[in-house]
């Protein structure tokens, strides 16, 4: 992997888990697009953004601190965090990638040492190498950070709202549903019309989704935080009238969770418009 041009092996990366081929000249797909977006699209604020600890100071210059769930803890080294210290419920995340995260209910019935063995894996792991050469990632500094354990009552776990930006406008959203479990996701519009769309291995939630009674404002929020990137997607949660930011991701699914029916990969890539590439020059945002 590390002695491919990034070019040449997104392509052999996306066609082996796609069986599509791939045409950075002109990529049209949304997937295709966000392969695209990983070999040339390099602003260096990205790499902030991606990182879940980093992240916490764009969103309380952008938005304010009152939607950052509480922090309790920022770890280089997994012998940093004392259990002992910790309340009984919390979450632990690898700032530096996806699929990092612990959630602990109880911490009576936690195997520290199995725990820290799990915090070490994580860091061991450069996200960038891990997957597709999701460039943000890259240079991410490998730390842990435990939050709050939020939860809704009557639900397995929270519901997950991921807003679909382009050029800082909202315009999809995904709603993920009993993460852990058994995972459904369901796809709304802005006023809150179901839309027919899974993605990936998640199947389709039949059922309706309450629309959240602060709905607009979390759409607002999005708007904000999005800028005037080509595309990110910003996850938010709603838990008890409250609003609390996720993160911000820029490949969803490493741009290879293909959509079902396929259509939608072209209707979502059609909001999708890709930045020249300046000769000799950096990318610049308007951050």
């Amino acid at each position: 992997m590390k002695f491919l041009p990034p070019e040449t092996y997104v392509k052999i990366y996306y066609e082996y888990y796609t069986g599509k081929k791939l045409d950075l000249d002109n990529p049209v797909e949304f997937n295709q697009k966000i392969q695209w977006l990983k070999v040339y699209y390099k602003p260096p604020i990205l790499t902030q953004l991606v990182d879940k600890y980093s992240v916490r100071e764009y969103v309380a210059e952008k938005i304010g601190k009152k939607y950052l769930n509480q922090l309790l803890l920022v770890a280089e080294k997994p012998s940093e965090i004392n259990f002992d210290k910790l309340p009984n419920r919390f979450v632990v995340k690898g700032v530096h990638g996806y699929n990092f995260n612990l959630i602990v209910k109880n911490k009576e019935q936690l195997n520290k040492t199995k725990a820290r063995l799990k915090f070490r894996k994580w860091l061991a792991k450069n996200q960038y190498y891990r997957g597709g050469l999701e460039w943000a990632y890259k240079n991410v500094p490998r730390r842990l950070i435990v939050e709050k354990y939020l939860e809704e009552p009557g639900k397995k776990t929270l519901y997950d709202y991921k807003f679909y930006c382009f050029k800082g406008m909202p315009k999809f959203i995904q709603v993920d549903i009993d993460r852990g479990y058994d995972p459904k996701i369901a796809f709304y519009d802005l006023k809150w019309n179901k839309l027919p769309i899974s993605k990936g291995k998640k199947g389709m939630y039949e059922g309706t989704v309450k629309k959240p009674e602060k709905l607009y404002e979390m759409i607002g929020l999005a708007t904000v935080l999005a800028d005037n990137f080509p595309f990110v997607r910003i996850d938010l949660y709603f838990v008890q009238q409250d609003i609390y930011f996720g993160e911000m991701t820029f490949y969803p699914g490493d741009g290879r969770q293909e959509f079902k029916p396929d259509l939608y990969n072209k209707v979502f890539g059609d909001y999708l418009d890709l930045p020249p590439i300046p000769s000799g020059q950096k990318f610049v945002t308007s951050i």
